[in-house]
């Protein structure tokens, strides 16, 4: 039973006041880089205007790097480690790398167009999607206080652009829809991780099986937006449009032909 006397107790003893010291410092480290990035991404973008192809290069770096430490996790643990077959890969993981590669894409793409203190309140209402999607998909039961949360969510976003001086329709608009596809994203991310039958519980394999659906998601607007930015032929008289649509399609390709060899690896185990 716990009484007054008991949580005084707990509060002054020193493993308490270690929890604490470290729960703060670990939120001081995820705001320290939070912040570092958003303004890196604003300054980045502002600088060489093609945010949704510099996440795509963001994205092949990150697949490359989950596969270079699985390599060394098996090296170590001498264990192999999860690779999906064709099936589950589709029907699961799909939807949640196209919902993470539009979440993250529009995100940098809005600081074309928006102040990052108009981007930070709007993004933060990615609480009120994850929210809703979490109802919609009875990862959360529906409780009246957390509608309230949400609502006060929405009236200080509401109080916070309305009538700004700052205010830009397209990108307040681009933030909006990440955030909606962020609530998706999360959401889909959860079922997948508690499905211990998928074997996507180890983060490093989450990331190493969502990229490639990730650029497959971002790949077309990619090239349809950011593949006519410099249309002046080059010294092999390839323009920058197709060399980049061509680079692009070799590195879907190259994920792909990686992927099925590791699939054609793992199912005579299976």
């Amino acid at each position: 039973m716990l009484t007054r006397q008991n949580v005084l107790r707990r509060v002054c003893s020193s493993a308490f006041c270690v929890e604490t010291l470290k729960t703060l410092f670990y939120i001081g480290l995820f705001y320290s880089f939070s912040i570092s990035l958003t303004f890196y991404n604003k300054w980045i973008i502002k600088r060489f205007n093609i945010p949704l192809s510099m996440t795509m290069a963001h994205l092949v770096v990150k697949f490359i790097l989950a596969m270079f430490v699985r390599q060394i996790l098996t090296c170590i643990t001498r264990r192999e480690r999860t690779v999906l077959t064709w099936s589950p890969y589709c029907k699961r993981v799909a939807a949640t790398g196209v919902a993470a590669a539009l979440d993250i894409g529009l995100s940098n793409w809005s600081f074309e167009f928006i102040t990052i203190s108009l981007y930070t309140m709007s993004k933060s209402t990615a609480i009120i999607f994850i929210l809703g999607f979490a109802i919609l998909l009875k990862l959360e039961k529906l409780r009246w206080h957390l509608i309230l949360v949400v609502l006060l969510i929405a009236t200080g976003l509401f109080m916070f652009v309305y009538h700004s001086t700052q205010f830009n329709l397209m990108g307040f608009l681009l933030v909006l829809g990440a955030s909606c596809l962020s609530g998706v994203r999360w959401c889909l991310s959860q079922m997948i991780t508690q499905k211990s039958e998928l074997g996507l519980q180890n983060p490093i394999d989450m990331i190493y099986h969502i990229q490639p659906w990730m650029i497959v998601g971002l790949m077309p607007l990619s090239i349809y937006f950011e593949g006519n930015c410099d249309s002046t032929p080059n010294r092999k008289g390839i323009s920058p449009t197709a060399e980049a649509a061509s680079y692009k399609a070799n590195c879907l390709i190259s994920l792909c032909r990686y992927h099925s060899r590791c699939n054609r690896a793992v199912l005579p185990l299976q």
